[in-house]
């Protein structure tokens, strides 16, 4: 049988001791514990200091409240008294090293009738190395207008319904590239980014070449210019890339990496063109705000967005809905070679859907750039909640998407009621999660079969 080396007392010692010595650290550590305030001894010699503030009642309107005796006891225990004057205000001098000093409020030399708020300290901890510290203590029933979470439902219903109609387009625009495809578009959001890229360049000025002038739009005209322009856009990039394409006969997954990889590109070219710098519109960025019933805060501006969000959404479900070129839609979208077998253009269906999404994401992408500001990264922020709109109201569903878009947008400013903001896309990537576990086809999808 061959030796079977036995480890030398030695080495087993070393990994050992090692066990021992990290076990008798913390045992030390715990027994020891951390030094009691008490014990807290000033750091450095004693420097003269002042510690000042000013007693008011909130139960009288504000008034001062004189001859409260105040005690500033430093990190040595040594005090130094004072009280306030008729003003309400009280000023000691005293002298302490670096460390914790305590001041208290004498609440038996409170005037009569004046008595200290529920649940309020009269004692307060200061730290750190100023020779100037203040303080206050509060006396009186708290008179302020403390808002609730239950208050803010009605503003963050009213923020999310007009989120939810200005991601509707964009994610219609979505809709109907994948119902008339099949293409999963990851580049959609860079589509967004262009109507939003594109309004403030229009707004602001394009240099013109050869000269020292530039163009620019009013704002509202620059809207509908913008929109012209993202026609061009849609046709252009399914004229050079997407038609082509499909004549290939190029798979969805590998056009999909394809789409993914022109996401890329074109936020490279965003960021080139802001220098990666987040700028703002100069028209109606702030205006100003007016309250509905006490309920939440609207302004003209989102008004304006509102209906025209309305305006442009009815017109294009209506036009699919009841035209001939929708009718062709939704026969292609059913069953491509069917539509191409009864004489539809299919290609010719496919470019124009190209093209009224895109137009639809730059409206969109305009609007956004109020809410998330100009930058390179708007695409990338709405990108995943275009894709959860599509997905909860039914793939390929114009009027899912409507209806998941605006489910979204209420959901991530509700949600903000138990969670931070910054964590508000969580609460609409879970209801995706939900929706796909419980009803994959979506709200408004049809069931189908695979295989």
């Amino acid at each position: 049988m061959p030796n079977r080396q036995t480890p030398s007392r030695g080495v087993l010692a070393r990994p050992l001791a090692a066990v021992v010595a990290l076990g008798a650290f913390l045992a030390l550590f715990v027994l020891a514990g951390p030094a009691s305030p008490a014990s807290a001894a000033c750091d450095g010699t004693a420097i003269p200091k002042t510690m000042s503030g000013v007693l008011v009642n909130s139960a009288d309107d504000g008034a001062p409240v004189p001859g409260v005796a105040i005690t500033v006891t430093n990190c040595d225990g040594v005090e130094f008294e004072g009280e306030t004057d008729e003003s309400g205000a009280f000023t000691i001098d005293f002298e302490a090293g670096i460390g914790p000093v305590t001041v208290a409020l004498d609440p038996e030399t409170l005037p009569d009738g004046v008595e200290m708020r529920d649940g309020a300290s009269t004692t307060n901890t200061l730290t750190g190395s100023l020779t100037e510290l203040n303080t206050t203590f509060l006396i009186g029933p708290d008179g302020r207008n403390v808002e609730t979470k239950w208050d803010r439902v009605a503003g963050l219903v009213y923020s999310g319904l007009l989120f939810g109609l200005i991601l509707a387009m964009a994610a219609l625009g979505l809709s109907m590239v994948f119902g008339t495809t099949g293409l999963t578009n990851f580049a959609h959001g860079e589509l967004v980014t262009f109507g939003a890229m594109a309004a403030f360049f229009v707004s602001t000025g394009i240099p013109l070449p050869f000269t020292d002038n530039d163009i620019s739009l009013p704002f509202i005209w620059a809207v509908p210019a913008v929109v012209v322009l993202a026609l061009g856009f849609g046709w252009l990039q399914n004229t050079v890339l997407w038609q082509p394409l499909r004549k290939r006969g190029v798979g969805l997954i590998a056009a999909m990496i394809v789409s993914i990889g022109l996401q890329f590109f074109l936020r490279n070219v965003y960021a080139y063109l802001t220098g990666s710098r987040t700028e703002t519109y100069q028209d109606y960025y702030t205006p100003e705000g007016k309250d509905a019933f006490g309920l939440f805060t609207y302004t003209n501006r989102d008004i304006a967005i509102a209906i025209t969000c309305i305006v442009v959404l009815t017109v294009v479900l209506l036009v699919l809905q009841f035209t001939r070129i929708g009718r062709a839609t939704r026969a292609v979208s059913d069953n491509p070679a069917l539509a191409a077998a009864t004489g539809i253009n299919v290609d010719r269906v496919i470019s124009l859907v190209w093209i009224v999404g895109t137009a639809l994401a730059a409206l969109s992408g305009v609007f956004l750039g109020f809410t998330l500001g100009v930058t390179y990264q708007i695409g990338q922020l709405v990108l995943l909640l275009l894709f959860a709109a599509c997905c909860v109201g039914g793939l390929g569903s114009v009027w899912g998407a409507l209806l998941g878009a605006l489910i979204i947008g209420v959901l991530i400013d509700l949600s903000t009621l138990v969670i931070p903001s910054d964590l508000k896309n969580a609460g609409a990537l879970l209801l995706l999660i939900v929706i796909l576990l419980v009803r994959p086809q979506g709200l408004l999808g049809r069931r189908e079969r695979v295989g």
